[in-house]
């Protein structure tokens, strides 16, 4: 079971969420159903290029976005690669395919004010909802963590004497980000509700019904309170990170500093997060300037 090998290694070795092995097996199932009804059910692990570039211009004619196209080739090259380490094929077939062009999205974040406008949106209410849904904007937007990272937080996560959160991210790397104290306090608040739910799970994040919350919850969280607030197309907890990101560069944070916050492994990831602060560089820099066209 080639297919399943391969899962194995994304899980146990290269240590990839359920999230993302999931994906990866999406994909996979994806041009195997595609080689079932085109190919006479022919197995992915037997296939050439060409019968590959079919199903890409297949995907096209779909009207799928050239990006999503990109990642489940991705998702295939890999799952090549594997085989030919464990001598299942000799030769990848995706190793010269050249990925599709895609243009470059400019995220624009969250201004300060938007998001103190959603925050006090929420200040005067006092109920478990209501707080729960404070919590997760604020450690959105004060320690920079991904959606998944937020949803998996445990209760024994949270260090009150060292002003602390666990957070587990990509491949099970843990890192500590610090709490300010206005998310202290909203925390306390929401635990003393949250201790009234009748449940047994450990998550710091949970329903009404004592349950664990889940993506789409927290999307709709997030882009429910920023539509009331923000014009912008995307409201995402994404963006929030973005805007973590950008304001901490804004005010002369150092890059290394936030890569380690946001949990990167290079600095190559967080610098797509600079393009945003160079309208503050260019603020500057026109205000102090000899030479800048002052008005």
């Amino acid at each position: 079971m080639p297919i399943q090998s391969f899962l194995n290694y994304l899980s146990l070795e290269k240590k990839y969420s359920k999230h993302t092995t999931v994906a990866y097996l999406n994909d996979l199932n994806s041009f195997q159903h595609f080689c079932n009804k085109e190919y006479s059910n022919q197995s992915i692990v037997d296939v050439n290029y060409a019968q590959i570039r079919n199903w890409i211009v297949n995907l096209v004619e779909a009207n799928i976005s050239n990006r999503t196209i990109n990642r489940k080739v991705s998702s295939l090259k890999s799952f090549y690669k594997f085989l030919q380490k464990s001598k299942d094929i000799e030769v990848n077939p995706l190793a010269k395919h050249k990925a599709l062009k895609v243009s470059k999205k400019v995220q624009v974040p969250f201004s300060e004010k938007e998001i103190i406008a959603v925050l006090n949106l929420l200040d005067d209410k006092n109920d478990f909802e209501s707080l729960r849904n404070k919590l997760i904007v604020e450690l959105f937007y004060s320690t920079g963590i991904r959606r998944s990272e937020l949803i998996h937080i445990k209760i024994g996560d949270i260090d009150f004497a060292n002003e602390t959160v666990k957070v587990l991210g990509k491949r099970n790397k843990e890192r500590y980000i610090p709490l300010i104290q206005s998310v202290q306090k909203t925390l306390v608040k929401y635990i003393k509700f949250r201790e009234e739910i009748n449940t047994n799970q450990s998550y710091l994040f949970l329903t009404k019904k004592g349950k664990i919350i889940y993506d789409t919850l927290v999307y709709r969280v997030i882009n429910n309170y920023f539509s009331s607030v923000s014009s912008k197309v995307k409201k995402s907890p994404h963006i929030i990170r973005h805007s973590f990101a950008t304001h901490l560069l804004n005010e002369g944070a150092d890059l290394n500093s936030v890569k380690e916050l946001l949990g990167h492994s290079s600095l190559a990831s967080t610098q797509v997060y600079t393009h945003s602060s160079l309208g503050k560089l260019k603020e500057i820099y026109n205000q102090a300037h000899p030479r800048s066209q002052k008005n």
